[in-house]
Order: C-alpha cells, then structure tokens, then sequence
C-alpha cells in the first residue's frame, strides 16, 4: 500500500515539475516557430519553373525573425533530392500593399508592378540600386546552411509605426527550380547553359546575345532543359516548404539590418563636389572561364572581387556566402585586409537530400562575439569570390550576406530590457524556478520516507518466512 502511494505522488509529481519548467522555459524564450508550404508548382523532366507568390502565408504581427529556412518537397511532404530538382534559388520579399487591392501575379520579373502607389518594396540595407532586394534568400545549400539569428538580435518586421496608413504588411516568396530528371548534362542545366535549352530569346522576347552562354536569361519559367531520347519521367507537384522562427517583439531584443553585396557589382564612387552619388549595378551572375587545357588540372581556380566604400558602420553579427557548384569559398575583408568573413561550401557526397554529390549542400557561416567584428563607415571593403575553374562555369553568383547591428547595442538583452521589464520578469521565473526546485524537494522526501517503509515490510516478511 505505502509502495503504490508513493508511485503514484511520483507520477503526480514529477509531470508537474517538468510542467513548470517547460513552462519557464517558454516565458523566458517565447520562441515560436510556423511551417508554410508555398502555392504548388509542376515540373517534368527538364522543365524550369520560376513563379512569384504574393501574400504568401508568414506570422503576423511585431515580430523579430530569427531564423527563415525552405526546402523543395513534393505534396506528400517528401523531401526531393537536387538530383532530381535542382534549386537554383528562393528569395523572400517583404513589401507593403493597399489594403483592399488585389496585386495581379506575374510570371516573370519584370511584371512586379511596384512602382506603382499600390505597392511599395521594403528593401533590405544592402547597396544594390537594382535587385537583391530580399530579406531572405539561399540556394542548393539552403538544407545545410545555419540560418539563426544569435540572441538577443532579431530581425524586426510587422512594427505598425513603419507601415504606411492604408497599407499591410505582405510577404512574396519567388522559387527557382529545375527538374533535371533524365537530362542531357544536369550541370549544364543547372548552370542555365542556352544551348542546352535551346534559346535565342529571353523571356521578355529580346535576343540573347551570343557571348552569354549561360545564366538566368536561358532558363527562365517554361524554359526546358534538353533530355535523353526516350526518357519517361512523370509530372509532379512540388512546393517550397519553409520555416519561419520567431519572437514577439519585445524592448529587449536588438534589431539587426541585412547586407547583401555582390561580387558582379559596377561601382560608381560617390562624388559630393559634383553632386554625384555613389551607384551599385549588380549583375547578380558572371562566368567562369576554364583555365588552357595545358594547365588544366584540379588546382586551377579563379577569383572575382569587388572593392567598395560601405556607406554605414556598425558590429557583423552574422554572414555567410552563396556560390554555386565549382565554388570553393567566398571571404569579406575590412581595410588593411582582415578577414570580416569567410563563409566556405559543403559539397555532398551521396544521394539522400542534404548530402547528394556534386552539388553545394550548406556554405558555412560566420557568428563572431559581440563586438568583436565591426565595420565602419566609409570603410573599404572587398568581397572575394573563388571558383575551381578546371571547367567553364556559367551563370555562376558570388553573393555576401552580412547582419549588423548598431555598434551601441549592447550583448546582453537582460541588461538591454528597461527597468521595469526586468522587475516584471524577475518575480515570475524565480517563482516558478522556487516552486520546481519545492516540486523536486518534496519528492525527494516522500521517496525516502517510503523507501525506508518499504525496506522494512520487506524485512519482516523475510523473518516470517
């Protein structure tokens, strides 16, 4: 009898304590996390699909991101190897609409329709003049690329102050992929080679030049990459599906500004006097040049850089780079060529998703401690990017993704929560902390009372027998 009651203040007991502290645990990091799937799209052996979806599902309200990730999956969920669909690219676009106006859905880029009052692109900090607007955006490697947002920063969207009077808040999600199921040269269709998909003209009907040989103007959406006679390969529906983690805005957290610099950029240098201000023409992709047959070997490399003038300052608290099959790494470098970041691939070496051979799997990433990295304004920075060229590369990118924070922000979000949250906060976790520790105490004790109870029924029943 004792035995049983004491089994069963256990089990009363200890789901009450895991209780509590579970619960603790929520208070005091409060992050939420959502998966989204976007509309479908379908692809069959060779076929390219390059849509843009507005209004996409995303958490609402003041929020701060911490983390966004995605994925091609087919509509069981299953996960879909590159391999068979080749992901060339997904960005996220956050902008502001009208409220009560339906935005009309493009298939291509140039029919995004923002300039006009209906609409309006919230841009990242980045310098580009034109594209790389984003605020999030990966490749082949987005399944192994780190993505979190170190406390206590966060990405801050959804503020009502920011959004203009008689406008939402609205996310576009934008997914590149190619099925190179049963393909001639899967590379060369990854790589948007123009022969190989056989086209003159761009999507827009303007004539592709003979000396662009490869990149997004030859496997734009409908575009079809050539396959093998005979192959069979059925057609199917496919999604990105993408996971968005969270916190609600609170005081405490510091809010971070995304930088994407690109290797292809024309830079126009910043002439007060004259009153000319500093451009940047991204050209987003370049090709790499195989090196001369004689020299041809594993060891040929090329390099690409850029060297710009930042017109901000302030602490790196993330970075990472993105490259494309051939790529060996990228580095961002400060004046006197330290090293801000250098973000390197990961290549695959089987065939199960995340790890399929020959392909960019994840690129690593760069979380310096606070303070420690810091750019400044008006400081030189160069962005270098290597590829292998023992082969031609085409329509390759060479992109720099940078998180910076104000360099007054402080590293500890407890020290940086005003007074008045800390106090509120305070009673509360020690509270539940003293109630789960009071939980623990008092379990100890009862199990030791019935314990020794226990020891000593079974010692007499050991003598009357």
């Amino acid at each position: 009898m004792v035995r049983g009651s004491g089994c069963w203040f256990l089990c009363l007991a200890i789901p009450l304590i895991i209780v509590i502290v579970e619960a603790n645990q929520r208070t005091e990091n409060g992050l939420k996390t959502e998966v989204f799937s976007s509309p479908e799209f379908a692809l069959e052996p060779g076929s390219v699909s390059n849509k843009y979806y507005y209004n996409v599902d995303f958490p609402r309200g003041h929020i701060a991101i911490k983390s966004f990730n995605g994925e091609v999956v087919d509509e069981n969920g299953r996960s879909i190897p590159l391999h068979e669909t080749y992901l060339h690219h997904w960005v996220v676009l956050r902008y502001y609409q009208r409220k009560g106006v339906d935005i009309h859905v493009p298939t291509v880029h140039g029919d995004l329709g923002f300039l006009q009052s209906k609409h309006i692109i919230v841009k990242n900090s980045g310098v580009c003049d034109n594209g790389l607007t984003q605020y999030f955006g990966l490749g082949s490697e987005t399944r192994r690329t780190v993505t979190d947002v170190p406390d206590p920063y966060g990405i801050e969207v959804g503020n009502p102050d920011d959004i203009p009077d008689g406008y939402e808040e609205r996310w576009m999600v934008n997914v590149h992929a190619i099925d190179t199921r049963g393909t001639d040269d899967k590379l060369g269709c990854t790589e948007c080679r123009c022969d190989l998909y056989n086209v003159t003209n761009d999507e827009y009907g303007h004539v592709v030049p003979r000396t662009y040989f490869g990149g997004l103007r030859c496997c734009y959406n409908g575009a079809r990459c050539r396959v093998r006679d005979g192959f069979q390969g059925e057609k199917r529906s496919l999604h990105l599906r993408y996971t968005v983690k969270y916190l609600e805005w609170d005081p405490s957290i510091l809010p971070v500004r995304i930088y994407i610099f690109d290797v292809t950029d024309i830079w126009t240098k910043a002439e007060e006097s004259r009153g000319v201000r500093a451009r940047h023409q991204c050209l987003v992709e370049y090709d790499v040049e195989s090196c001369p047959v004689a020299e041809a070997n594993e060891g040929c490399s090329h390099s690409k850089s850029l060297a710009f003038s930042f017109p901000t300052g302030g602490e790196v608290i993330y970075g990472v780079g993105h490259q494309h099959a051939g790529g060996t790494g990228t580095t961002l470098y400060g004046e006197g060529g330290r090293v801000i970041c250098s973000s390197n691939p990961t290549y695959g070496n089987g065939v199960e998703p995340g790890n399929e051979e020959g392909y960019i799997v994840g690129m690593s990433t760069c979380y310096p401690s606070p303070g420690s990295v810091k750019i400044s304004a008006g400081e030189t920075l160069t962005l270098v990017s290597n590829y292998s060229s023992s082969q031609k590369h085409t329509g390759v990118m060479g992109l720099f993704y940078i998180l910076l924070a104000d360099s007054s922000a402080k590293s500890n979000a407890v020290l940086h929560a005003p007074a008045d949250v800390r106090r509120e906060r305070r009673p509360i976790l020690e509270f539940s902390w003293a109630v789960a520790l009071l939980g623990v105490a008092l379990v100890v004790v009862v199990m030791s009372v019935v314990f020794r109870r226990s020891g000593r029924e079974e010692s007499y029943e050991a003598i009357l027998a």
